[in-house]
């Protein structure tokens, strides 16, 4: 039996898993496998950097398969206007979705002591159900339950049923509830108001603070391509004007969100210089003339590996949904939210713990 393995879908995802093996005694390091999900993210020249940096034995990659790719899966996720059919199609529906999977594994599964799947509501986790291969669970950015509990959302209507047919892996309910999750790892389970008995609480704030100075090389070399640049871009503004990071978010389409952006910058952002640091996934190009006025960080990597940089200071940081708790470079942060995407979409999209 091999130790362990993560499966991650995010650059998020791999910088929590690179935290969890640089906590680990150092006879530990170096045995872990990593799986990089391409279904949703191009992980570019950081699959390369992970492989030579000697903290994973593997760094593989996976070309996950949603639903919509096999029409044979697709015909059983029809809403029939009935519970008891929709239930029905759906236990058909949750083995084909595993079973479509099966060609594109690049591992034995079964060959690792500790599976950890981030988003097992991805196709990962419909797999490991329909081959009966335990897992752990681990909440997919920080504190993503708190703002929204995607196991209920998805299957508000007799909650409870579905929940025991998961339990009795019939369905596939992701966040803890599926027969085969061990447990789910959360960064704060008193923020959450629907707890599981398998929850248990992993800080990450925690794991950060017992870092070495020299752990930190680990995380630069393997998410930063060149922090020097990063610092250089910065190097020119004036040193008395204030400083003012946007984190975007892949949010509507394209058009809209660089509204969004420049709706910020007007009424956040006067008489600042305005940095833009592009979510890993926000395939918008800022390098136009809409955006000529602003800093466009250069790299894809997560925001948290800023706080590493002791040269880099922000007087505010503003988010629209990318969670700023655990942002150490600002002086301010400022969390947007519903409230703000309300302007420029459906509220139903976004306000999913009310829907609830």
């Amino acid at each position: 039996m091999k130790d362990r393995i993560y499966i991650c879908h995010t650059f998020y995802h791999v910088y929590i898993s690179v935290l969890k093996e640089l906590v680990m005694p150092e006879s530990a390091r170096g045995g872990a496998t990593l799986i990089l999900s391409t279904m949703s993210n191009d992980f570019g020249s950081m699959t390369e950097r992970a492989r030579e940096s000697g903290l994973f034995e593997e760094v593989l990659l996976f070309d996950e398969k949603e639903d919509v790719t096999d029409a044979n899966v697709m015909k059983y996720h029809a809403d029939k206007g009935n519970i008891v059919l929709n239930l029905l199609q759906r236990i058909k529906y949750t083995k084909l979705l595993g079973k479509l999977q099966e060609a594109y594994i690049p591992t034995d599964l079964k060959a690792f002591k500790d599976v950890y799947v981030y988003c097992d509501s991805d196709p990962i986790g419909y797999y490991l159900n329909y081959k009966k291969i335990k897992y752990h669970a681990i909440e997919d950015g920080l504190n993503t339950l708190r703002h929204c509990d995607d196991a209920r959302y998805s299957n508000r209507g007799h909650f409870e049923l579905k929940a025991k047919m998961a339990a009795m892996n019939l369905i596939f309910i992701e966040n803890g509830y599926s027969k085969y999750c061990i447990d789910m790892e959360v960064n704060d389970i008193s923020c959450l108001k629907y707890k599981k008995d398998n929850y248990v609480e992993v800080s990450r704030k925690e794991l950060v603070s017992k870092l070495k100075e020299e752990d930190v090389h680990y995380l630069m070399d393997i998410f930063m391509e060149d922090s020097e640049l990063l610092i250089s871009q910065l190097a020119d503004i004036e040193q008395d004007k204030k400083r003012v990071m946007i984190l975007s978010d892949p949010v509507c389409d394209l058009e809209t969100r660089a509204r969004i952006v420049r709706d910020i910058i007007e009424e956040y952002c006067k008489d600042a210089a305005v940095i833009i640091k592009p979510h890993p996934r926000d395939v918008l190009d800022y390098e136009t003339e809409a955006f000529s006025d602003c800093i466009v960080l250069k790299g894809r990597f997560p925001m948290e590996m800023m706080n590493f940089i002791s040269e880099l200071h922000m007087d505010k940081v503003i988010s629209i949904f990318t969670v700023v708790d655990d942002i150490e470079f600002a002086d301010e942060t400022i969390l947007l939210g519903p409230d703000f995407m309300d302007r420029y979409e459906d509220p139903e999209i976004h306000r999913q713990n009310e829907v609830i």
